[in-house]
């Protein structure tokens, strides 16, 4: 009977659910899918196997590649519960489906798939924001430090605040600090700064996102414009001190991405560097790719690969970004006079600064070594595709393509490690929305002689497939396009299937990773 169950295994329908007594004819249970039951006899001599046999049969079912189903109504995942638990966060900063579909449509067609795509669980997220004044009133649109800090933490808070209360500046504990205080191992990945909004948002709690290390933490400015600053913060002040030096005294066990810079300024008592102070309190402190892969498995290690922000991989060509269309003189007089001039097409080609960066999958494979290594506990990962956003940003569609192929290279190395970790919870999603937004590259209404083009900045780009794909971004006539107030993206593998509703608020997607992880005290 179970060379009979195994030939037929292609057959199987994912979500079915085999339901039976304690000993049945196994040629008589009911098969229940997705529209119900219904009886299924199976081919064969009836034969009466115990619940515990036929466990055995499907669960080898599911280490030859079947998946989606279980034993009488439970997940997948609940027949791992003995393996520790995982959760793997992967966030692309503001990834909302408008970037998605730019990627798809450049990097595999119209008509072709990301392994984004083929995640099985299909949610949404709505972004929650409030006034920092007024705390009970609600903002439309996030930033990065409260959406992140909602996540992290299950709070909803103001725009800029890390791990912090609107209004009250409390501090707030988070997912990685309780999974850390349960003995988890814990890791952090970017590729940002790793001092930046959403990293900092799981690991340390400062009143302003701008205070990323000791020599930005009072009175800080831009160009002689006031930004603020978080003195309350301050070690002498009785605070956690900047960002950087919280890192730096945490203890997570994997920091990799960018922000160099803000570990090679001194600690606010100037004794030493925070590199230095890293190094102090266990951290291996690694600046390249080949000295990452050297770090022996169980190390803690923090690795900075760039200044700050590390570079993307794909640029448009010659460096070209968003540009505006140049209407004729005629038709600054009246929409239907004159022409327009477009912007010339253009292609995606490699970014020369990227050069020997560790990509945002090799930072994950060493991570998941490192989080894997002898660990009977489980642990907690986020791993952030940070200038999908930046380069929205900067109105340069190409960079924003290039992160979010670094976004689906990570996934692949998060589903493999789940294929041997059973138990691991993989959950992708997106902080906030942003500016980018696909146009008609050819206007509908050109066909009636009206000169029809965009008042934003358009980038223009021919694409594998041989189209034309014109992606517009007109949040403002500022140096910086703006986040936009959209619903988010929220995937899941099959641990989430049963366990990922529909929709849901950001703060929630806190608890089901708590819940997954088995964490007490949540907020």
């Amino acid at each position: 009977m179970l060379n009979q169950i195994l030939a037929s295994r292609k057959a199987l329908v994912p979500y079915f659910y085999f339901v039976f007594s304690d000993t049945c004819p196994l040629n008589q249970f009911e098969v229940k899918s997705m529209h119900g039951f219904r009886q299924r006899p199976l081919s064969g001599p009836s034969s009466t196997w115990t619940i515990s046999s036929i466990r055995s049969a499907l669960l080898l079912l599911l280490g030859l590649g079947v998946t989606g189903f279980g034993i009488s109504g439970p997940s997948f995942a609940d027949s791992h519960v003995t393996d520790p638990p995982n959760v793997i966060l992967i966030i692309g900063d503001g990834m909302d489906d408008q970037q998605i579909t730019i990627a798809r449509n450049y990097l595999v067609g119209a008509a072709g798939r990301m392994t984004l795509d083929g995640l099985p669980v299909r949610s949404t997220a709505q972004v929650l924001t409030v006034d920092e004044s007024d705390p009970g009133l609600a903002v439309y649109v996030a930033d990065s430090a409260n959406s992140a800090t909602s996540i992290a933490t299950g709070i909803t808070t103001s725009r800029g605040r890390i791990g912090t209360r609107a209004g009250s500046d409390e501090d707030v504990v988070t997912i990685l600090e309780l999974a850390r205080n349960k003995g988890m191992k814990t890791g952090l990945v970017a590729t940002s700064s790793v001092t930046d909004a959403t990293p900092a948002s799981f690991a340390a709690h400062v009143a302003l996102r701008i205070c990323a290390d000791p020599s930005n933490m009072v009175d800080v400015s831009y160009k002689g414009i006031s930004l603020g600053g978080c003195p309350d913060d301050l070690i002498a002040n009785g605070g956690p001190g900047s960002i950087s030096e919280q890192l730096a005294h945490s203890g997570v066990d994997v920091i990799l991405g960018g922000g160099l810079d803000n570990f090679e300024t001194p600690t606010e008592s100037g004794e030493q560097t925070v590199s230095e102070l890293a190094r102090h309190n266990g951290f291996e402190v690694v600046t390249t790719g080949a000295e990452l892969a050297a770090v022996p498995p169980g190390q803690r290690v923090l690795g900075l690969f760039g200044k700050s922000t590390l570079p993307v991989r794909t640029r448009g060509e010659g460096g070209r970004v968003g540009e505006k269309p140049n209407p004729s003189f005629l038709n600054s007089i009246h929409w239907y006079l004159g022409s327009v001039e477009m912007p010339e097409p253009m292609r995606c080609e490699p970014n020369p600064e990227y050069g020997d960066t560790p990509s945002l999958k090799t930072m994950t494979d060493a991570a998941l070594l490192q989080l894997g290594h002898e660990n009977t506990r489980g642990f907690f990962l986020m791993v952030e595709s940070a200038s999908i956003d930046k380069q929205s940003h900067a109105r340069k569609a190409c960079g924003s393509i290039g992160e979010l192929e670094q976004l689906n290279e990570a996934l692949d190395s998060a589903l493999a490690f789940a294929e041997t970790n059973p138990n691991t919870l993989i959950l992708v999603t997106a902080d906030h929305g942003h500016a980018a937004q696909i146009i008609p590259d050819k206007s509908l209404f050109n066909q009636f002689g009206a000169p029809v083009y965009t008042l934003g900045h358009l980038v223009r780009l021919i694409t594998p497939e041989g189209a034309g794909m014109a992606i517009n971004y007109a949040t403002n006539d500022f140096i910086a396009e703006e986040h936009t107030g959209t619903q988010v993206p929220l995937l899941a593998n099959e641990v989430g299937v049963g366990k990922v509703p529909a929709m849901v608020t950001q703060p929630e997607i806190y608890s089901l990773m708590a819940e997954h992880l088995g964490l007490a005290g949540a907020n």
